[in-house]
């Protein structure tokens, strides 16, 4: 097993997950564990390993994952008055693939 658990889980099919919007190269689904009451993953379906790891090759799709992020994030303001957007680097990142959370309320895991 890798250090990539988007890869190796939720884009393999190996876990099911509650989809909140689905692009052709990006997924957007409530956290399997969340955090927070509303915890939402953005992830790009192509394996990048993180935002200091894209290249001008991935603008189109970076822009696609932004696009999605907006959404998402548009839709909990909507529904619970405020959102965070957040990403981890380095020894933060615990699963080496891009990702986003999108999240708002209490934290619900220590």
């Amino acid at each position: 097993m890798s250090d990539d658990f988007y890869c190796d889980n939720v884009l393999s099919g190996k876990i099911d997950v509650n989809k909140v919007h689905e692009t052709d190269n990006v997924l957007a689904y409530h956290h399997t564990r969340p955090f927070w009451r509303t915890h939402i993953v953005v992830i790009p379906k192509r394996h990048i390993s993180s935002l200091l790891t894209l290249e001008s090759s991935d603008d189109a799709l970076f822009m696609e994952l932004f696009e999605v992020i907006r959404k998402v994030a548009d839709s909990v303001v909507a529904e619970k008055g405020a959102a965070r957007v957040l990403t981890n680097l380095g020894d933060y990142q615990d699963s080496k693939h891009l990702h986003f959370h999108v999240y708002s309320g209490d934290r619900v895991q220590k």
